[in-house]
């Protein structure tokens, strides 16, 4: 089950993504409004496979071919709960599938 604020931001999600996804599929900036930025978090989240575990640089080796920022994408993508972290270890915890 999707939490409903990233199910109500969906309904949004190709305006959001192609304002915000150059033609090579980079982000042109990190969307400062909380709806478009879970729409992009989940568009990063795409990246990670379900049960997969990686370890930071991993994460950062994924997130780096989206924006330079990956520090600030990556405590994104675990503060919203896309992403969970522990033991040096990160794996995917949410967003959508597909």
């Amino acid at each position: 089950m999707l939490r409903p604020d990233l199910q109500s931001a969906l309904k949004d999600r190709d305006a959001v993504l192609r304002a915000f996804l150059a033609a090579d599929g980079s982000l042109t900036r990190i969307p400062t409004k909380i709806r478009k930025r879970l729409v992009v978090l989940d568009h990063l989240a795409q990246q990670f496979e379900p049960g997969e575990k990686y370890d930071e640089t991993e994460v950062n080796n994924r997130l780096r071919a989206f924006h330079p920022d990956v520090a600030a994408l990556r405590r994104y993508l675990v503060e919203e709960g896309f992403l969970d972290r522990a033991d040096g270890q990160y794996w995917r915890s949410g967003g959508t599938v597909g």
